[in-house]
């Protein structure tokens, strides 16, 4: 498979089976994972607070989905979005489906008057996209290696964040 073969586009009602399937499988040997992450998109789902919900398709087969969706944040900014789950089957990783969908999230979210987007993540992967960690905007629990965000407007938040309660399915973030 090439990037070229790759078809981006808003998930679909048909595509839920599919999308909990291929989340499942992707954070399956994951160390890190409690295992959840299919429920959170179902949660974020059911909630009607999935902002943007995108799925990377190959020859008709969904092979990776990304979700964003509305975060708090305790000095009132608005606008703001969490990254999460991104998801790619196992035999699709590592080919850029993943950066892929990251980039077009983005550039998404920035159309639609987003101010920025953060996330919990691996600390050596989300830099690449213009992600870092900052002292002044935080997420209870979570090292601050591993929080990131990336502002749009050039205004980085001051405060705590808070992702929607769908998150906390598995007792995360």
């Amino acid at each position: 498979m090439t990037i070229d073969d790759l078809l981006i586009r808003n998930d679909t009602e048909m595509d839920c089976a599919s999308i909990t399937d291929l989340t499942a499988k992707a954070f399956e040997t994951l160390e890190i994972s409690d295992h959840t992450e299919q429920f959170i998109i179902m949660g974020l789902r059911a909630a009607k607070a999935l902002t943007l919900s995108l799925v990377a398709e190959v020859d008709e087969q969904v092979v990776g989905h990304i979700a964003f969706s509305p975060v708090t944040l305790s000095d009132g900014t608005t606008d703001w979005y969490g990254l999460g789950p991104v998801s790619v089957l196992p035999e699709y990783q590592k080919l850029g489906v993943g950066s892929a969908l990251i980039n077009e999230g983005l550039a998404r979210l920035k159309a639609m008057g987003a101010k920025g987007c953060c996330l919990v993540g691996h600390p050596g992967y989300y830099g690449r996209f213009g992600f870092v960690n900052t002292d002044e905007f935080t997420l209870e629990g979570v090292p601050p290696e591993a929080f990131f965000a990336l502002s749009f407007d050039g205004k980085m938040p001051k405060g705590k964040v808070a992702f929607h309660e769908a998150f906390f399915v598995g007792g995360g973030h």
